[in-house]
């Protein structure tokens, strides 16, 4: 029989793929104004993200050419993409005053969020902490974050969220959202990761049921306005966990 390895191995990077290619259309839905076309993308885009390594860890083919692939795709899957998103947020924002020169220039600022996750993923794949938690807000995190606000703000009413709507609307908390990213993709600040590395035994993970269980709760309270409260929620249960640890 024909040895096969090498094309199973070859398995968790093409998901890779499916990933980055997923991020590189989404770039050219933001910049046609099909945001939501563009956000299911990187909903696609995040599972892939989640399969390329489970599947690595499956079939037991991890390799160092599939964490460098990895980090690419995320770099355009969740770092371009948000920063895009955040972008076409503040152009489009009526009280931003495009008329003047100087404001116009301040949605390029919005650039920096794909900067700082180019830094921290190149960060993460030399950093030996970084195996069962994370350092930083993850990229995916991030970008769902992002994502999710730019689609709250808008006037679609599949998404309107009430109170968060307005809130997402506002610009300077479109402005507080790129120092406040760019920072927490970069701080030191320790984050428990979903992937159950050690079984799905409760005592190993209650910190990951507990998440799970929360976040379906605020999906149904909030429905669409949960997401990004469910990525609030997330660094705060990281913040009393992963902090007590170290």
């Amino acid at each position: 029989m024909k040895n096969n390895r090498p094309i199973i191995s070859q398995i968790p990077n093409m998901v890779t793929l499916l990933n980055l290619l997923s991020g590189s259309v989404s770039v050219i839905m933001v910049l046609s104004g099909e945001t939501l076309f563009a956000a299911i993308l990187v909903g696609l885009a995040a599972i892939f993200d989640f399969f390329d390594g489970f599947l690595a860890r499956l079939l037991k083919v991890k390799s160092a050419i599939g964490k460098e692939l990895d980090s690419l795709a995320d770099v355009v899957s969740f770092g371009l993409v948000p920063a895009l998103f955040l972008f076409m947020l503040l152009r489009n924002n009526p009280g931003l005053g495009q008329a003047e020169v100087v404001t116009g220039l301040i949605p390029y600022f919005a650039l920096l969020i794909g900067a700082f996750s180019a830094y921290r993923l190149a960060f993460f794949n030399l950093d030996t902490r970084q195996t069962d938690s994370f350092r930083g807000l993850p990229t995916p995190a991030n970008a769902i974050f992002i994502v999710s606000l730019s689609l709250i703000a808008g006037e679609a009413p599949l998404f309107d969220a009430g109170v968060i709507s307005s809130f997402a609307g506002n610009l300077w908390v479109q402005l507080l959202l790129i120092p406040l990213s760019c920072w927490l993709l970069v701080s030191d600040i320790p984050m428990f990761a979903l992937k159950f590395s050690r079984g799905f035994g409760v005592s190993q993970n209650k910190t990951r049921y507990l998440f799970l269980l929360l976040s379906v709760l605020l999906l149904v309270f909030f429905r669409f306005g949960g997401i990004p409260l469910i990525i609030v929620m997330y660094v705060m249960i990281s913040l009393f966990t992963e902090g007590e640890k170290n």
